[in-house]
């Protein structure tokens, strides 16, 4: 019987990992890896730099490859089965390994915000005793970067997608809203002569890509750079912040 440590790393940069998350890592005996194809090999390798990083003597890694997401039967059901796939590889990687006691994941940002690896862990059998090691998320990286608190004085802010964004618009009552797995970049479904935005993309590491100001002002500057950042390196990671103007 194995254990299981998902481990919040951050946004890729290795200083992001904090001192429990370093010793978590330590102590693995098998850490599980993914893999995108190709053109987001740079994940696996970041995530591979992390581990020496902290590691003297590295533990055993296991590799699998993500399977592709259906989008037919709609968005939930597609997201479900997914899950079940994930997991799926997931246990083939661990049973290759029956030997192991204490496997772990690194997980971008942390695995309790906009993550589904506990959702996939509690798929697996026998059920193992799940940790969870928090790490920095990609939203307070971001209001890091450009120096900002993510709420006013006294307000409330949503953290919600971009899907959400693009299907219901501006959530009822916000002053701020903080937008992640936007691949679509949504913020164009709203009349964005209303809003300021604060985006970032790669945030925390060496290629962070910084934009802020009106929306209307910079929208076209954030979908270029966007599009010109995901060609030179194969994927992108970005998040942003909108705050309705007050007239």
């Amino acid at each position: 019987m194995f254990d299981l440590t998902l481990i919040g790393i951050g946004t890729g940069n290795p200083d992001h990992v904090t001192l429990q998350g370093a010793q978590a890592i330590r102590d693995a005996d098998l850490i599980l890896i993914p893999r995108k194809g190709e053109n987001k090999a740079d994940l696996a390798g970041l995530r591979e730099e992390i581990i020496a990083t902290v590691t003297d003597t590295p533990p055993q890694i296991a590799y699998f490859d993500i399977p592709k997401r259906r989008s037919d039967d709609g968005y939930l059901r597609g997201v479900d089965e997914w899950h079940d796939a994930i997991a799926l590889r997931w246990q083939e990687a661990i049973s290759a390994n029956p030997d192991v006691r204490h496997v772990a994941l690194l997980i971008w940002g942390d695995p309790s915000l906009y993550d589904s690896s506990l959702r996939i862990a509690s798929r697996l059998t026998p059920q193992p005793e799940t940790r969870v090691v928090p790490g920095i998320t990609a939203l307070q990286a971001l209001t890091a970067a450009h120096a900002i608190p993510i709420n006013d004085l006294g307000a409330s802010y949503v953290v919600t997608t971009g899907r959400r964004i693009r299907d219901e618009g501006w959530p009822a009552k916000a002053s701020k809203v903080a937008v992640m797995l936007d691949g679509e970049c949504s913020f164009q479904s709203l009349e964005m002569a209303e809003y300021d935005i604060w985006w970032g993309a790669y945030v925390g590491m060496k290629e962070e890509i910084l934009i802020s100001g009106p929306l209307a002002g910079v929208a076209q500057q954030i979908l270029d750079t966007r599009a010109s950042a995901r060609a030179d390196h194969g994927w992108i990671m970005d998040i942003y912040l909108l705050k309705k103007r007050v007239n």
